[in-house]
């Protein structure tokens, strides 16, 4: 992970190039260009701006937003006009909002450390709303309060219409904005920055699992903090790490898949922590903010839709009747892979494929570079076994050529 990862075209874009005219662009990673929006990467103590690309171009914040509601509310902790088991109420308007899930029904109590965690955790909308209305009594109101704190905090061209993040044309900022508040976070709440790290809520018999992958990913350097998703801004992260006694913050937006985000945010703060500038590039409020449109990484039409949207090449391992079995002949597929001595481990691909009606589910390693699809599919017909390499190309709705 220490070498160096961004492309010829990515390094001339990346350091401080003009108004940002192309806010969706090539990435690099392990198998292949990837596409994806702003980046940026800054120090935390010195405010120093080591990568970016586009940070100043308009985008939609998607659940991001929570990073803002999580500092007001961080702020009447450490004022003390609230405190961490004070009663959180569910209310018919924060329900109203959630179409995804709720914690609780309505005129239920959760307390502000429950609330808190179950953002990062979950990052349950109606939650982000009763906290707003336990801060400010209503909705409107806090997002007013959220859009004088991002104006004190020097966030010049975020804007803020509710507490949550689910779309609205009014809903804008950047990735050099989104740096500003988690350095703010960082600065100003070291006693609350733990809730980033989480990764499990339970209430009463509720069990519930999520949080950052990228911590888990980073681990042991990675801290936190949120990632965010709605259609039109793809999905996106904010996250912090410290190493070697410095703590750096990374904005990654724009990207068509969660997974390729997060490895690509462990290849940044990999090259960014090798940089040795001596403080020589630009401070993070240097950086301009751009008169832009927000980007629309999926239309909404294609939102939702079974997509590959990869750049590796695919080891097709049969199509079987239960995810189960198929996931099986995955993990076995995988560890084939390790056996062969490959060092690259695929994603799971379980693809659901329908004809006449009849639904079954194709195993897929995918993401493979070109000779690891083919050393494992050499290796599985060697034995007389089914696999057969797949290019990106060929996964294309309705995905019959996967039936057998």
């Amino acid at each position: 992970m220490k070498a160096p990862f961004l492309s010829c075209l990515t390094l001339l874009l990346a350091l401080f190039a003009g108004p940002a005219g192309a806010q969706i662009g090539p990435v690099s990673s392990p198998t292949g260009p990837v596409m994806a929006g702003p980046y940026l990467v800054v120090d935390a103590a010195t405010g120093e701006t080591l990568l970016q690309r586009d940070a100043g171009a308009a985008w939609y914040p998607a659940s991001l937003t929570k990073l803002m509601t999580m500092y007001i509310v961080f702020e009447e902790m450490k004022a003390g006009r609230l405190r961490s088991g004070d009663p959180v109420v569910l209310s018919k308007h924060a329900e109203s909002v959630d179409y995804a899930g709720h914690l609780g029904p309505v005129g239920s109590t959760i307390t502000v450390d429950t609330a808190l965690t179950s953002l990062v955790v979950k990052s349950l909308n109606d939650v982000a709303v009763a906290l707003g209305e336990k801060v400010s009594g209503s909705e409107p109101a806090f997002a007013q309060r959220m859009n004088e704190t991002a104006k004190r905090l020097g966030m010049t061209a975020t804007h803020y219409v509710n507490a949550h993040g689910l779309p609205n044309p009014g809903q804008v900022t950047t990735a050099r904005d989104l740096a500003v508040l988690a350095i703010a976070l960082a600065r100003d709440f070291p006693q609350y920055y733990g809730y980033f790290h989480a990764d499990r809520l339970d209430i009463g018999n509720k069990h519930m699992e999520g949080g950052v992958k990228f911590v888990e990913m980073y681990s042991p350097y990675a801290e936190g903090l949120k990632t965010g998703f709605i259609c039109a801004s793809g999905f996106n992260i904010v996250g912090s790490a410290s190493r070697d006694g410095r703590r750096l913050i990374a904005v990654a937006l724009g990207f068509r898949r969660g997974d390729l985000r997060d490895e690509f945010l462990v290849r940044l703060f990999d090259q960014a922590f090798a940089l040795k500038t001596a403080g020589s590039r630009p401070k993070i409020w240097q950086l301009r903010n751009e008169a832009s449109t927000p980007g629309n990484v999926l239309p909404q039409g294609e939102c939702g839709m079974i997509r590959y949207d990869m750049p590796g090449d695919a080891a097709w391992l049969g199509t079987y009747g239960d995810w189960r079995t198929a996931r099986r002949v995955f993990d076995t597929g995988q560890a084939d892979l390790v056996a062969l001595g490959v060092t690259q481990i695929g994603k799971e691909y379980i693809l659901p494929v329908t004809v006449n009606k009849v639904t079954r589910q194709a195993a897929i390693i995918a993401d493979l570079t070109p000779d690891a699809a083919q050393k494992l599919c050499a290796s599985y017909k060697a034995k007389k076994a089914f696999c057969e390499v797949k290019k990106p190309t060929d996964f294309a709705p309705p995905f019959s050529v996967f039936w057998r």
